[in-house]
């Protein structure tokens, strides 16, 4: 069984990034990231990768990390420091839900992922 299909398929990842957004766009750390983002399509891109990372499809048509956070790295600052506290707030909302501790560690494994940072900060 997929780690989508442990936390709840579709409606369960549906969920989860709704009340991420809202911790996130909350977050004084991050939220400046999202002042003129069209969250309504981010909601939509954050559900289909995390739907692909968590392995609930084996295809993804969204760009990829390091083409998607470009210019917030270039212009903008982005470091390890907000992944970071993006991966925090990602897994205090999946602990709010009830989701167990072993499936956030396979969460945060997959969130702390050098690769994704890596991609992203190394340009």
């Amino acid at each position: 069984m997929t780690l989508f299909e442990q936390l709840g398929g579709e409606a369960a990842v549906d969920l989860a990034v709704d009340k991420f957004y809202q911790r996130v766009l909350n977050d004084d750390r991050i939220k400046h990231f999202f002042a003129n983002v069209d969250m309504e399509k981010q909601r939509e891109h954050q559900k289909a990768f995390l739907t692909y990372a968590f392995g609930g499809t084996e295809q993804y048509n969204g760009r990829y990390m390091r083409a998607a956070h470009k210019e917030l790295v270039e212009k903008h600052g982005l470091n390890s420091e907000h992944f970071d506290a993006v991966a925090e707030d990602l897994l205090e909302t999946l602990k709010e839900m009830g989701v167990s501790e072993e499936l956030r560690d396979q969460v945060a494994k997959i969130a702390a992922s050098p690769h994704h940072k890596k991609e992203v900060l190394n340009q």
